[in-house]
């Protein structure tokens, strides 16, 4: 083999292990929108999605800590969740809630690192207004 060839062959080896460092690495940081089912049994960073439930919200602002309950839309089973930091504003007015994190089977509840909040638009008046007007 010469020179020239065995540089082709290294030069593979090597975009070969990156692709495969890359692709492992994809993977493993990868946050799949799951039940609240599958959410108790796996053992990684997942995602779920799910309505407040009502009076379930209570906040320590000394330790930052939320807890609250997400229903699931459709099978109306319910989650705990635990979010440490700041509590998202108008948090008890959203529509959904995606919580971002990992189920903890020692306190049964999923222990949330980032939380999605959509909230009904303050917008939506005003753009239902304009439509009649100019529509």
């Amino acid at each position: 083999m010469n020179r020239r060839q065995r540089m082709y062959v290294l030069g593979t080896v090597v975009l070969l292990a990156f692709a495969g460092f890359t692709l492992a690495s994809f993977r493993e940081n990868l946050t799949p929108y799951v039940s609240f089912q599958e959410a108790r049994h796996l053992d990684r960073n997942l995602q779920v999605a799910g309505a407040l439930e009502a009076g379930s919200t209570r906040y320590d602002p000394e330790e930052q800590a939320l807890l609250f309950t997400l229903v699931e839309a459709g099978t109306d089973e319910t989650l705990p969740v635990t979010y440490r930091g700041v509590k998202p504003a108008n948090f008890e007015e959203a529509i959904s809630i995606v919580a971002i994190g990992r189920w903890d089977p020692s306190r049964g509840h999923l222990a949330a690192d980032q939380l999605l909040v959509k909230c009904p638009s303050k917008y939506q008046g005003v753009e239902s207004a304009e439509t009649k007007q100019y529509g």
